[in-house]
């Protein structure tokens, strides 16, 4: 009863996942104390005030259609306040509430653009290291996936992107800064990829769609700043959610913004449908009035900065090989012996979990979660300096 697709999609599973679901056995079988679980981006800081008391203050309204259907593209005056967000940002200097949908998380969000936007057949070129997910994305909409490997440094190789550029593509992900190698990709090279793209929609006759991932804009350290490429790339998207900037990653709230100059006048009416086709009809409606009043709050991003600085002291002085990161609550070091997955089996005899590289197209490393409580972290720290030293 279950078709081929989903059956062959179930059993290549997620890395992630499956690493958090043995997290959960190991804890009932050891005591959650036992088990150092950094596998899963799912953070443990919780919401900042502003949100508890915009909650509250939701909470008591009685009369303004809270709760009711709206657009499925979303309530207008919502859309309107992050178009101009937006603009003050140079995110998209021209967006306007017509060029924003409404979406369940950046998950739902990246969905519907692919949805809308590939044929059977079409090509994504996905930049690894990635997350595993866009795989999945692709496929479940008929297109086919492409990766075009980064640096060593998880910089962009604009060499290999150029080679993997056919006149099939259709589109590009893009996500910075990046899960899970916590890079936050130059302006520079993000302008020259915009070149190359622009060069190779000429050759081809084609149109080639960015599709900018950045649901870690605001996790950013050491005063760096993200670039958007949809600032000077026509055909692009940008797909945003406040899981990660508000730490409410299971309220499940975030939008599609597309660049204007794309000159698509039927491209909000594709999202709508394919946000209706999807079972979702629209983002929750409480969420939308919720994060409205927010749009200028953030967490404690200096929480996560003296997390990544003092797991990265700790992994370089013990001997790793690892990138700092620039963003995000991830690192990603090299695995002893460049075998991710050995390396993985190694550290859950000491209980802590980490997630392989090959979940994320890198087998040579693993991904490490820091958006957990220092206990786990300093426990964890302790058996990898001990694991690195014994290799």
């Amino acid at each position: 009863m279950i078709s081929h697709y989903i059956q062959e999609a179930i059993s290549r599973g997620s890395i992630i996942r499956v690493m958090f679901e043995r997290g959960r056995k190991l804890k009932a079988q050891y005591g959650a104390d036992q088990v150092f679980d950094l596998t899963l981006g799912n953070p443990v800081l919780e919401p900042p005030p502003e949100y508890f008391q915009a909650l509250h203050e939701l909470a008591e309204l009685r009369d303004k259609g809270l709760h009711r259907y709206m657009p499925n593209v979303g309530f207008d005056f919502v859309r309107d306040n992050i178009a101009q967000r937006l603009r003050e940002r140079k995110i998209l200097p021209e967006v306007t509430r017509e060029n924003i949908i409404m979406t369940a998380g950046a998950a739902c969000g990246l969905n519907i653009v692919l949805k809308a936007i590939l044929n059977p057949g079409d090509e994504v070129i996905i930049l690894a290291p990635y997350f595993v997910e866009y795989l999945h994305y692709v496929t479940g909409y008929q297109g086919v996936f492409v990766i075009a490997n980064s640096n060593p440094d998880f910089s962009l190789n604009l060499d290999e992107l150029a080679s993997k550029i056919t006149p099939k593509t259709r589109a590009l992900i893009i996500n910075s800064p990046n899960n899970p190698s916590g890079r936050v990709y130059s302006q520079s090279s993000l302008e020259a990829m915009a070149d190359l793209l622009y060069l190779k929609q000429k050759q081809y006759h084609t149109r080639i769609a960015i599709i900018s991932d950045e649901p870690y804009r605001e996790l950013i350290f050491d005063g760096q700043k993200v670039f958007s490429v949809a600032s000077i790339y026509e055909n692009s998207f940008v797909v945003y959610s406040w899981s990660k900037s508000l730490s409410i990653p299971g309220d499940r709230i975030g939008y599609v913004a597309f660049n204007p100059a794309m000159n698509n006048p039927r491209m909000l009416d594709a999202l709508s449908f394919c946000l209706r086709l999807s079972g979702m009809v629209n983002a929750p409606a409480i969420m939308q009035w919720l994060v409205n009043k927010l749009l200028d709050v953030s967490i404690d991003i200096n929480y996560y900065q003296t997390k990544r600085d003092r797991i990265y002291q700790s992994l370089k002085s013990a001997g790793y090989d690892l990138i700092k990161p620039e963003g995000t609550f991830y690192v990603f070091p090299r695995a002893p012996g460049d075998d991710a997955l050995a390396f993985m089996q190694k550290a859950m005899q000491l209980n802590i979990l980490v997630v392989p590289g090959q979940g994320f197209g890198w087998p040579t490393h693993f991904r490490i979660a820091y958006c957990t409580d220092d206990y786990t972290i300093d426990r964890a720290l302790e058996g990898l300096v001990a694991l690195v030293r014994s290799a």
